[in-house]
């Protein structure tokens, strides 16, 4: 039986394992939106939305296979299945912050590009964590 130290323990250990994931989804993220912005000549709206997805799809792969290895899917359809419920919950969430914090802080108020699509996954951290542990890796009941 878990104790609450063991269970803060172990929400602690899994933060951290989810900002791991999240500080090289952000390298992704910069770096597709740098291309996408400099080398693609993108709209940085589309450009960021592109680069999200890029993050999203980045950090699935790590989050099943790292943060929430104790909850991996068994088959290749509950991995297909968690993987579209992590874009239309996850990924929502980032792209549709990112896209307003984007609007918001770049053009209203002229911060560069890069330095406000930081702050904007930042601000996107916290509902992203919740809704992985609660809904996107869940633990699954026991069927019987």
């Amino acid at each position: 039986m878990k104790t609450p130290a063991s269970s803060a323990s172990s929400a602690l250990k899994r933060w951290l394992k989810f900002n791991l994931v999240g500080a090289i989804g952000v390298g992704v993220q910069l770096a597709a939106l740098a291309a996408l912005t400099h080398l693609a000549h993108l709209d940085y709206l589309i450009a960021t939305a592109l680069a999200v997805e890029c993050a999203v799809l980045h950090n699935f792969v790590w989050h099943e296979r790292f943060t929430w290895s104790d909850r991996a899917c068994v088959t290749l359809r509950q991995v297909i299945a968690r993987l579209l419920c992590f874009n239309l919950t996850t990924g929502a969430v980032s792209i549709g912050g990112n896209l307003l914090f984007m609007r918001l802080l770049v053009g209203q108020a002229h911060l560069p590009t890069l330095v406000a699509n930081l702050i904007s996954i930042a601000a996107c951290s916290i509902i992203n964590f919740l809704v992985n542990d609660r809904v996107v890796f869940r633990v699954a009941p026991h069927e019987g």
